[in-house]
């Protein structure tokens, strides 16, 4: 009996050594994995910092008043419409290389958003605003009216107020970069009028709601009719808003196909994104010349080389450049800024025109430079 009891004594000190141990062991876990978290813990502020310091850094740069800083801010489109938001931001980058500019971007998505996006870079002490397009002209007017120490570049957007008596509403830091779109327009319109075979050309074309296109189509139609007095149109603008009438590839690809089902057989496409639908469509239809806008849009919109015989440009690259460098040297134009427009090469397609054809274009082109040669086109 004694035994035993001794037996169970010895058992139960050895379950009791046994279960110390074991608490032992499970404190003893949760101490080192409090330990391992708190490791990194302790290290995650110093981390963050530099991230911390990002935007105060940048402010300071752009305040200083060695560093020149340019910022763009787009319509409601995208940057790489390979037209004219592109043509814009190749002007402000052409700063960065050559003046050494500091240089940022913003798409607007909303057009609520102009007065906002506008905002971020005047305060973070940007010297140059560049905002693109007719459409962001009232609230590029109202933020040069805020930030008078800035100077606001307004690509496509006429500044009425210089022909108001009023005279509190000058602005010294406010130039629309403006271009003669008719000219080049007609310029278009004089080459397609030279090399349709079925007397049908079309134009594709952004909303009317923008004055720019419509003299881009009314130079085209006034051009073609200049050399050949019995051609037929047929130009469509996008029946959308502004929010969307420049970024619908798939209505310029079908409206061009519907123009070449009616016998056109020259598409000018002039609607960013949506007129480069058109000559993607184009291009995929054999005998049918294509004519881009804005820009050389053979660099831009390779898909189109098949029918891309030459592009209506606005010269917007070096005329955005232009006013940032008269910015920089202290010789801002305040007021309207008349950018170069012309045909761009022909390039691949250059043996499919004429010598009769080229010197004719040259003649037209002079005539348009001296006002020997009108458009017709009245903005009204």
């Amino acid at each position: 009996m004694l035994a035993k009891r001794s037996y169970l004594v010895i058992l139960l000190m050895l379950l009791l050594g046994m279960a110390l141990v074991a608490c032992s062991g499970g404190a003893a876990e949760p101490a080192a994995e409090e330990s391992a978290a708190e490791e990194p813990m302790a290290e995650e502020p110093a981390a963050e910092e530099p991230a911390a310091e990002e935007p105060a850094a940048e402010e300071a740069d752009c305040a200083s008043e060695e560093l020149l800083c340019v910022g763009l801010v787009t319509d409601v489109g995208e940057i790489d419409d390979k037209s004219f938001n592109q043509s814009a931001w190749e002007g402000v980058k052409r700063a960065e290389a050559e003046l050494g500019a500091k240089v940022d971007f913003i798409e607007t998505k909303d057009a609520k958003d102009y007065a906002a996006n506008i905002a971020l870079f005047a305060n973070n002490d940007y010297d140059i605003i560049v905002t693109v397009g007719f459409a962001m002209g009232e609230a590029t007017a109202v933020a040069a009216g805020e930030y008078p120490d800035i100077d606001f570049i307004g690509v496509d957007q006429f500044q009425a107020w210089m022909f108001d008596d009023d005279t509190s509403n000058d602005f010294t830091n406010l130039a629309g970069l403006i271009f003669p779109e008719d000219k080049s327009g007609f310029m278009a319109g004089a080459l397609a009028g030279m090399l349709t075979k079925s007397n049908t050309i079309a134009a594709v074309l952004g909303t009317d709601l923008v004055p720019p296109v419509v003299a881009f189509k009314e130079g085209y139609e006034a051009g073609a009719a200049y050399v050949n007095p019995d051609i037929n149109f047929i130009s469509t603008y996008h029946p959308g808003g502004l929010d969307v009438a420049f970024v619908d590839p798939e209505w310029g690809a079908s409206t061009a196909k519907q123009a070449i089902d009616q016998g056109a057989d020259v598409v000018f496409g002039a609607g960013g994104k949506t007129g480069n639908g058109a000559l993607i469509e184009v291009a995929s239809h054999e005998g049918v010349f294509c004519i881009g806008v804005d820009t050389d849009q053979w660099e831009t919109v390779p898909e189109a080389h098949p029918c891309l015989v030459s592009s209506a440009m606005k010269l917007i690259t070096p005329g955005v450049f232009d006013l940032i460098k008269a910015s920089q040297d202290g010789e801002f134009p305040a007021g309207n800024f008349v950018g170069e427009v012309g045909l761009a090469p022909f390039h691949d397609l250059d043996s499919m025109v004429s010598d009769d054809i080229k010197a004719k274009l040259e003649e037209i082109d002079a005539g348009l430079r001296d006002g020997s040669i009108e458009t017709g086109y009245n903005p009204g």
